[in-house]
Parts: C-alpha cells; sequence; structure tokens
C-alpha cells in the first residue's frame, strides 16, 4: 500500500532512513542537513528539505536530545490570563526564538503562589529545556525555585529576580512620573490613581513613581484605589471618582483598567478630557481607538519578549557569562483622553 506521496506505507511514521533513500543522501548527511551543518552544500540541503516535505517526516525530539545534548527549547512561565500585554510579550519571545531556531514550551500558573511557581518551573525542567523566562510577578521566592532558576539558565522580568537570574524590565517608576508629570504639567492641581493588585511588583513600582511626583512637587496625594488590571475594576472605581467634585485627573496603572474609568465617567456625565483626563500604562493597540482615544505610557511588549529571549540566549551560550541587567525605558503617548484643566465640574447626580 502507498501513500498519497506515493511512498510505501509499512505502517510506522517516516524516519531519517527514508528521507536519505528518497533524497539519494546517507542518513548522516541528512542529519547535518537538517541541524544546519556548515559543510552541506546548498543543493543537497535543498534535496534533503524536499524529501522530509515529501514524506511528511519530523525529527524524533528524544532522540534529538540523546544525540545532541541540546533540546533547543526555552520555557516560558507566565499567568494564566487573556491581557494583551501576556500575550504580546510571548508573542515576542516566540518570534525571536524561531529566528534563532528554537522552540518554547510554555508553563502557565494560575497564581502567584510559591508552590505554584515551582510546579511551573519543575514541569520545564522535565521537558529538558535549555533556559527559562520567569515573565510573572515573583514576591516571594522558595529554596525550591532558587534552585531550579540555579540550575537553568533564568532570566526574569516584571522586576521579578531569583539570587540566580538576569533581569529585564521596563522602568515602571519613570513610568508613572511620565503619567503623573504630564497631568501636573497640563494644570491639574494633583492627580488621582487607580493602582493595580497589591501583590504585583509592577503595580507597587507605578504607585511609588505616582507618589514620589506628587511629593516631590508639594501635591496632596489622594488615597490609592485598588483594581486587578481589568476594565471592571477600572470601571467600579470610575463610578467612585466621578462622584468626587475635586477631581480632574486620573492616572489608571493600566489601560484596561482605563478604559472601564472612562466608561464610567461617560455613564456619570463627566466629559473626558474637559471635565476628568485619563491616563492609562501600556500602550495596547485598542488605546488608539477608544474615544476619546487614550493618553498612555507606552511598553515595547513585543521588544521586550525579544530582549528578554537574547538575554537568556547569551545565558545559553555562555552559562559562566556575567549578568547584565536591562531596564527599558517606556514613552508618554499624547492622544486626546486629556487637556489642560479648566476648572472643578458638577460631578452630577450623585
Amino acid at each position: 500500500m502507498r501513500t498519497a506521496n506515493g511512498e510505501e506505507d509499512n505502517g510506522r511514521p517516516p524516519g531519517m532512513a527514508d528521507v536519505a533513500r528518497v533524497a539519494g543522501v546517507s542518513a548522516q548527511t541528512v542529519s547535518r542537513a537538517l541541524s544546519d551543518h556548515p559543510n552541506v552544500r546548498e543543493e543537497t540541503r535543498a534535496k534533503v528539505l524536499a524529501a522530509v516535505e515529501r514524506l511528511g517526516y519530523r525529527k524524533n525530539s528524544a532522540a534529538r536530545i540523546l544525540s545532541s545534548g541540546r533540546s533547543r527549547t526555552i520555557g516560558v512561565v507566565t499567568l494564566q490570563t487573556t491581557f494583551y500585554s501576556r500575550l504580546t510579550f510571548t508573542f515576542g519571545v516566540e518570534s525571536a526564538a524561531y529566528e534563532a531556531g528554537y522552540s518554547v514550551s510554555t508553563a502557565s500558573t494560575a497564581s502567584l503562589d510559591t508552590s505554584a511557581v515551582e510546579a511551573a518551573l519543575s514541569r520545564l525542567a522535565d521537558q529538558r529545556v535549555e533556559g527559562i523566562i520567569l515573565a510573572i510577578p515573583l514576591i516571594h521566592v522558595s529554596p525550591r525555585i532558587e534552585q531550579l532558576t540555579d540550575s537553568l539558565p533564568t532570566v526574569t522580568v516584571d522586576g521579578s529576580r531569583t539570587a540566580a537570574s538576569e533581569v529585564v524590565a521596563v522602568d515602571q517608576v519613570r513610568a508613572a512620573e511620565l503619567a503623573t508629570r504630564h497631568l501636573l504639567d497640563l494644570g491639574h492641581e494633583t492627580v488621582w490613581h487607580v493602582s493595580g493588585p497589591g501583590e504585583w511588583l509592577d503595580a507597587a513600582s507605578r504607585m511609588r513613581g505616582w507618589r514620589q511626583t506628587l511629593e516631590a512637587e508639594g501635591r496632596m496625594v489622594p488615597p490609592v484605589l485598588e483594581g486587578d488590571w481589568s476594565p471592571s475594576s477600572g470601571y467600579r472605581n470610575g463610578l467612585l471618582l466621578g462622584r468626587i467634585p475635586e477631581v480632574t485627573a486620573v492616572f489608571a496603572a493600566s489601560d484596561e483598567m482605563a478604559f472601564g474609568v472612562i466608561r464610567a465617567l461617560h455613564e456619570l456625565g463627566r466629559r473626558v478630557p474637559q471635565d476628568i483626563s485619563v491616563v492609562g500604562v501600556d500602550d495596547i493597540e485598542l488605546a488608539e481607538y477608544c474615544s476619546p482615544s487614550l493618553t498612555t505610557v507606552a511598553q515595547p511588549f513585543t521588544e521586550m519578549g525579544a530582549l528578554a529571549f537574547g538575554h537568556l540566549l547569551r545565558l545559553i551560550d555562555n552559562p559562566r557569562a556575567e549578568p547584565e541587567p536591562a531596564s527599558v525605558q517606556p514613552e508618554l503617548i499624547v492622544r486626546t483622553s486629556t487637556a489642560a484643566v479648566t476648572g472643578v465640574a458638577d460631578p452630577g447626580p450623585g
């Protein structure tokens, strides 16, 4: 019996010997061609790849690891979420890894408990990944987490760090300074803040930058309203802010919360930006297209993913390399959700 490609079907998937036979080369040449060996001529490599395509051959990952000691796979630990920023960061990692001939295995965790993080790291270590990107806000570090990240090249983001890891991070304090300073420069007496959840290091850093900027200017520091990054939490806090007459400026710690704030203000009859200016953080794709378009502090998530992979690859290639932490500077993007203060508006019905 023959397959649709005209090859004999003996009930097993095609192997390297089958590729060698169809390409008219040795199995060793097939192995070298598929490993991008420099001594393989381009016409020979083309014949091998054509045979691979014809047969539907898939390399045996386990055999490849045994023969080379390399899995050509890295792991990413991330939080289970549908937030745009998380997805875009992972896309950046995967794109850079693909270009370098690596695949990416993702282990997501539903919580930030050390036991959940330990389990995610262990799953990746069991898959023989060559390195790990820890893309979660690691508040507490257990001995097991230290052990796992010490045994594998590890890069952390979101402000997390372990004793053996290399840190790649956006300067979140600076992000908050940019947002708060922009609103003060527009003439607002102070800036109210909708923060992210307290267990996130990024949220704490943004709150610190907001507070420091107000205190440096001798401005009143309003009470913090905490959200959970979601539009609904921004909406709930927006309903409170919209009923406070003296509120003229709001800094939300994420674009998605800023969307919720703006929706609540609209429902209360408070105009944005005529009555209240709103700034977010992230610059997700929707920020430019909401009404009004959102002033925000941009974080280059795709670039951050690629940068994190680049740092990890350097550690994989040279495990004894000295750490080279990287801090990426955010950028203020001014749109139409902010304007110069025009006075205190009537908050409307209570």
